[in-house]
């Protein structure tokens, strides 16, 4: 019982994103009339920071474990580029967060955890949501991810994909009758007995629902303000950054969003 125990813990500490609440709003609603997208990151490594690369395409920047060179957080080759959220100079960005109830297949949790990988990949090669649905038809399968992907463009698309190891399913936010979708660590096409961040979606969407906030004004400083810094169960003692892609600027408090100040990064 006490190894399984320790064996557990350890598996925990190395989840890369273990528990974030994410927005995106639909660029219908937004006062420039481009889509705004949030991500409230927790996880096991505090220490992040914004890094830049040229991709095989474009050149991109994105929140990193500070620590990638030297200690991977998912089990990939030792200096592989891992991109927690990010953006390239076509303005496109994603982030994701990861999910429990889409998995249903033999691959070993040893080959699990690329999601990382997966979206500097994306960043590197993706100007648009098109490009971004091509480059998951063609990934080599398993893609060893089980997680929610949110994605913007510059295009004005907005989404959410559902991905497992095989398969993916698309949820477009320009098509939501709210105007934005909330997403934790669930999906809507996996098992419900496994659902985890039900208690963070729920608060995100309380929240939303009842400010007297216009969409319009739903910006870095709307998000930080009020999802961020709303206290349990979203801002936990786990939360290790907060980040939020408007237009061509990705604005990223690193740390606690209630401790360290937003700032913007472009490329």
């Amino acid at each position: 019982m006490l190894k399984r125990l320790v064996i557990l813990l350890l598996l925990l500490w190395t989840l890369p994103g273990f528990a974030c609440t994410s927005v995106i709003v639909s660029g219908k609603y937004t006062r420039d009339g481009k889509a705004v997208m949030f991500k409230h990151r927790d996880s096991s490594c505090k220490d992040v920071s914004v890094e830049y690369f040229q991709g095989s395409r474009y050149r991109l920047m994105g929140v990193v474990n500070s620590n990638w060179h030297r200690h991977p957080v998912a089990h990939v080759p030792l200096g592989t580029p891992e991109v927690w959220g990010g953006m390239n100079e076509a303005g496109f960005a994603i982030m994701n967060t990861a999910t429990y109830d889409l998995k249903d297949d033999d691959v070993p949790a040893a080959d699990m955890d690329k999601e990382g990988v997966v979206m500097f990949n994306a960043l590197s090669v993706c100007a648009s949501l098109a490009d971004f649905e091509y480059f998951l038809d063609t990934l080599s399968r398993p893609m060893c991810v089980e997680t929610n992907f949110g994605v913007i463009d510059a295009y004005g698309d907005a989404a959410y994909y559902e991905v497992n190891n095989f398969s993916w399913v698309k949820f477009d936010v320009n098509e939501d009758p709210l105007g934005y979708r909330v997403v934790t660590n669930f999906t809507w096409t996996g098992r419900p007995s496994d659902r985890k961040g039900v208690d963070r979606y729920e608060k995100a969407m309380s929240i939303l629902a009842s400010t007297s906030v216009p969409m319009r004004d739903w910006d870095h400083t709307f998000f930080i303000r009020y999802i961020s810094c709303s206290g349990a169960p979203i801002l936990r003692s786990s939360t290790s950054c907060a980040m939020i892609f408007e237009g061509s600027t990705m604005w990223a408090s690193l740390g606690r969003p209630d401790r360290v100040p937003c700032k913007p990064y472009m490329l």
